[in-house]
């Protein structure tokens, strides 16, 4: 059975980001808010926690799975980032917007594009995320909370927990955080390239 947390989306209670920490530490899976939609986030080490995403998902191998980071100096460590990649990261984070970029070795395989070798990476603008994160101390892996069948994100907590408390260890109820997804930047060739329009603004880009 699922924990329940019901966290302030502008003033975390510490000691709930606290115990939600300790449950990703010892390999749970949380549900949690971001500032596009719910999502599933566990350790990014924790291979069986992974597994558990992709069955909820119902996902294959070519799943891309996000790195959600504290900031960009964190990105650095995960992802090949050039001046110019950095300079537009710079610009648009945080907020809705998931970067697709080459993953360093540090990133372990089974979350890269298999053919690609890359990783989505991103930099919420929600306090819950952020608390978590400095936290914990390194990015939570994540996929988009979107049920088998379905193309739009849960948008409720109390729903999320009925439909999902015995596959996940966690429910963090952050209130209404939205339910359209992350623009997808690519900028895997040196020019960004808009794989998918979501939230995130990208007007300037198609100028």
């Amino acid at each position: 059975m699922a924990q329940f947390f019901d966290i302030h989306p502008d003033n975390p209670q510490k000691r709930l980001i606290q115990q939600a920490v300790s449950i990703i530490d010892r390999g749970g899976l949380v549900v949690y808010p971001t500032d596009s939609s719910y999502a599933l986030g566990c350790h990014i080490g924790d291979k069986s926690a992974m597994e558990r995403i992709q069955r909820i998902r119902k996902t294959d191998k070519h799943h891309h799975f996000t790195l959600v980071c504290s900031d960009l100096s964190e990105i650095g460590t995960y992802a090949k980032v050039s001046n110019s990649d950095y300079r537009l990261m710079k610009t648009l984070t945080p907020g809705p917007y998931t970067f697709l970029l080459k993953a360093t070795s540090v990133v372990p395989r089974r979350l890269m594009n298999p053919k690609r070798k890359t990783i989505g990476v991103r930099v919420p603008g929600n306090n819950i995320v952020h608390d978590l994160l400095l936290e914990l101390g390194q990015p939570i892996m994540s996929s988009t909370l979107i049920p088998p069948g379905s193309h739009q994100a849960l948008d409720e907590a109390i729903e999320i927990r009925e439909a999902f408390e015995h596959t996940v260890d966690l429910v963090i109820d952050g209130g209404f955080c939205g339910i359209e997804p992350t623009t997808v930047i690519s900028l895997i060739n040196g020019t960004p390239e808009i794989i998918r329009h979501g939230k995130g603004n990208v007007d300037f880009l198609e100028q």
